[in-house]
């Protein structure tokens, strides 16, 4: 399109009206406009978080946090930040899977093909689109940059963050994958959501392993999303058993909104689950090797975290069944090239056999054991039997 063109066509329709309706066509469920500027407090806020710790191992948080402060810090040029969304929705209720301990329950964010490649793959077509018919630079993000996404698409109108911290949308509940395109045009902003939690705290409350020290704040650490996903070492005791079967990430907070009254179902195709990963069983998740773990969870997000983190998960799922015939299951898993997985192991065993055939197990496989992790598992593991 010659410049000539390109300026008849930002004098003839608004920019801002028609890149939304453009984004719609192209498979986002809602889209909105905000200033660069447009964080208020938020940076402040997300410095104290970092402050007190509760980003966990997550160092990139604190290595970037100066990046996050504004869309301006990570990009100088932009003018204007487009926020987008794709719902996810899922077709049942979450939590109905925490009542069968002997399957794996899998976040609704990772039951579909992984959303960073179907959301970014839809905003270069997008940004394409923009340079094209408007002309100016674009870049776009999801999730992995240092972009504070859900504060901007709260200014963006999409939707605000709730008590749990995460985007509710009137039209969508929980369920929205978010994506931004930063841009050197002038593009009119959208007026900011504003907040409708009232006084429900449901979200706070459903929390297993008590993750909100108050409304409107997380702390990771506790957290069953992080702590299943992000997090790469040997998971706190006293956390292991509010985990339940939660194997990859957790939906409760999520879940309980009472907004996803107006939620409705993806129609994405790419984002509709597996049926693998509705409800794998413990036990045959229990026998994957990293050849089998990377076949079942190619083009997942899942395959980020790892065999042997995914693995640790799955053991804690097996500690957490009532099920004594997966003992057997675990116990095959004493002898894993990971530590991670032996010391979690370990501690299934010990939940689900007597204290006496425990302590017997353990003396078993006591002597050739190297990592000092997996050797305080078996003592204390004592305890449960």
């Amino acid at each position: 399109m010659s410049p000539t063109t390109r300026s008849a066509a930002r004098t003839a329709e608004n920019e801002n009206g028609a890149i939304i309706a453009h984004a719609l066509e192209l498979g986002f469920d809602v889209a909105g406009f905000a200033a660069p500027d447009s964080l208020g407090r938020t940076p402040a806020r997300f410095r104290e978080f970092v402050a007190l710790g509760r980003h966990g191992d997550m160092a990139w948080l604190a290595e970037k946090s100066d990046r996050r402060a504004s869309p301006e810090t990570l990009w100088p040029d932009v003018k204007s930040v487009l926020m987008v969304g794709m719902n996810y929705g899922p077709g049942i209720d979450p939590l109905e899977i925490l009542t069968r301990t002997n399957v794996g329950a899998v976040s609704v964010s990772a039951q579909g093909k992984d959303y960073h490649d179907v959301v970014k793959k839809r905003l270069k077509q997008l940004g394409r689109w923009i340079v094209e018919c408007f002309g100016g630079e674009v870049k776009v993000f999801v999730d992995t940059a240092p972009v504070l996404e859900k504060p901007l698409a709260a200014a963006a109108g999409l939707g605000w963050q709730g008590k749990h911290t995460n985007l509710v949308s009137r039209n969508f509940g929980s369920w929205l994958f978010l994506g931004s395109v930063f841009t050197t045009l002038q593009v009119a902003d959208d007026p900011a959501e504003n907040d409708h939690c009232g006084t429900c705290r449901a979200c706070l409350d459903v929390c297993p392993t008590g993750a909100f020290p108050a409304p409107y704040q997380l702390d990771a650490r506790r957290c069953i999303s992080y702590l299943t996903i992000e997090y790469k070492g040997h998971i706190p005791a006293d956390l292991r058993e509010p985990i339940g079967n939660r194997i990859f990430g957790c939906d409760d907070c999520l879940a309980v909104c009472p907004w996803n009254k107006f939620a409705r179902r993806a129609t994405e195709m790419e984002l509709q689950p597996r049926d693998a990963l509705m409800a794998p069983l413990l036990g045959e998740l229990s026998q994957l090797d990293d050849t089998s773990f990377r076949a079942m969870f190619s083009g997942s997000n899942i395959k980020r975290t790892g065999r042997d983190r995914f693995l640790r998960n799955v053991m804690i799922g097996i500690g957490n069944s009532g099920e004594p015939a997966l003992a057997a299951l675990a116990q095959a898993r004493l002898k894993d090239n990971s530590a991670l997985v032996r010391a979690k192991a370990v501690w299934a065993i010990s939940r689900l056999l007597t204290g006496r055939d425990f302590a017997a197990l353990r003396s078993q496989h006591a002597a050739d054991e190297p990592d000092p992790q997996v050797r305080r598992e078996r003592y204390q593991g004592l305890d449960h039997g």
